[in-house]
């Protein structure tokens, strides 16, 4: 069986089979991966030694700062984030006295999670350096331009969180 060949010219730049090889320099969901991986390592370069933090405890701690009281599956809701790595994360920030986990109104099945006072004092260094770092990637757009990517992005997250 002879393998699978195009041409560039019998394919138009409008239509491509899909079983042509995906050109991920294209690819819209793989160059907001790369964007999305470059701009959190480039943050996460700035607490990861300092605060022996990884991304993902990094993110629970946001958004615990910014809502508190969530359990563990809101946290990964929220954060779009795998259920065993957000706990992974959370274990460890429980470890190192960073969030404090209790219960919902006395019910043991229902944990509630937020930031101990150490956990606020990590966040209170990091969030700025984290700002500073979206000020650098966004001073390369004009105003316009950030008012255009914030529409596009709102218009595509599948679920606006308040």
């Amino acid at each position: 069986m002879k393998p699978f060949a195009r041409s560039d010219a019998a394919v138009s730049a409008d239509h491509k089979p899909d079983h042509a090889p995906i050109e991920l320099e294209h690819f819209l969901p793989y160059r907001l991966s790369i964007l999305s991986n470059t701009v959190s390592q480039a943050i996460a370069d700035d607490y990861q030694q300092r605060y022996d933090l990884s991304v993902t405890e990094w993110r629970v701690m946001a958004v615990l700062a910014r809502f508190d009281g969530l359990s563990a599956r809101e946290v990964a809701e929220r954060t779009a984030m795998d259920k065993v790595a957000v706990s992974r994360a959370l274990a460890r920030l429980v470890e190192a006295g960073r969030v404090n986990r209790g219960t919902h109104d006395g019910d043991k099945r229902r944990s509630v999670l937020s930031l101990s006072e150490a956990g606020w004092q990590v966040h209170d260094e990091v969030a700025p350096m984290a700002r500073a770092r979206e000020r650098e990637v966004l001073a390369k757009l004009d105003h316009e331009e950030r008012a255009w990517l914030t529409r596009i992005l709102d218009k595509l997250q599948p679920v606006r969180q308040k």
